[in-house]
């Protein structure tokens, strides 16, 4: 017996327990990687949509989206 007074009969449980939260912490990881709109960065968006995320997150100002949504306009 062991320690706490379990047999080697338990030792699946620890694997399965291990094996289960291996597999949440890869699930959680593909669910932060995704941006909000479900889609993964940079796959599917338009230059357009991810100006548009970049400005709502604050990363850009009013004047550099402006400028940027004119840009694919004047070429």
């Amino acid at each position: 017996m062991g320690p706490w007074g379990v047999g080697i009969g338990w030792t699946w449980l620890w694997w399965l327990l291990l094996l289960v939260g291996v597999a949440a912490m890869v699930a959680g990881l593909a669910l932060a990687a995704r941006s909000p709109s479900g889609e993964a960065t940079g796959r599917g968006a338009t230059a357009r949509e991810i100006l548009d995320v970049r400005f709502a997150r604050g990363e850009i100002g009013e004047e550099e989206y402006r400028q940027r949504r004119r840009e694919p306009d004047e070429h």
